[in-house]
């Protein structure tokens, strides 16, 4: 009689089995670890880019800061009198079209006006007049504050 190749003692798959299904309940948090850490090192170099914007010389005054949760929509006048949305190039009277179509008509929404300190008044008052003919309430300017002597 010959064996098959199926047969066997009974209890040698078992005991096989359980040698097998022993699992490794340790987590390895070092790989974690670093990725949280290059992430905090990119995040730390990025963040102070990312206000950047424009660059314009504000002008200065004493007066407390605003505390906003959500990105202000910006709106920049350099020395030249060039008019920049956020950081994109913009002629005044594209200004409020393109406004009212960011806030999908939302004329309580919050704009910042940045103007350079050395820019013409007349320029600044364009656009907040553009703004204020387009309907919206909550215009306000950027300045720095002031330095102490």
């Amino acid at each position: 009689m010959g064996m098959s190749g199926g047969g066997g003692a009974p209890g040698a798959h078992g005991a096989r089995r359980r040698r097998r299904t022993a699992v490794m309940a340790e987590i390895n948090v070092t790989p974690m670890v670093d990725v949280m850490l290059v992430l905090l090192i990119i995040f730390m170099v990025s963040a102070p880019l990312l206000t950047v914007g424009v660059p314009i010389d504000l002008p200065q005054t004493s007066a407390n800061p605003l505390n906003e949760e959500k990105e202000p929509l910006t709106i920049t006048v350099n020395t030249e009198g060039k008019v920049f949305l956020q950081e994109t190039q913009i002629e005044v009277d594209e200004l409020a079209p393109r406004l009212i179509a960011i806030t999908n008509s939302g004329y309580d929404e919050r704009i910042y006006v940045r103007g350079d300190r050395n820019v013409n008044y007349g320029a600044v008052m364009k656009v907040m007049g553009s703004l204020s003919a387009a309907g919206f309430k909550r215009v306000a300017l950027v300045t720095e504050l002031e330095q102490g002597s």
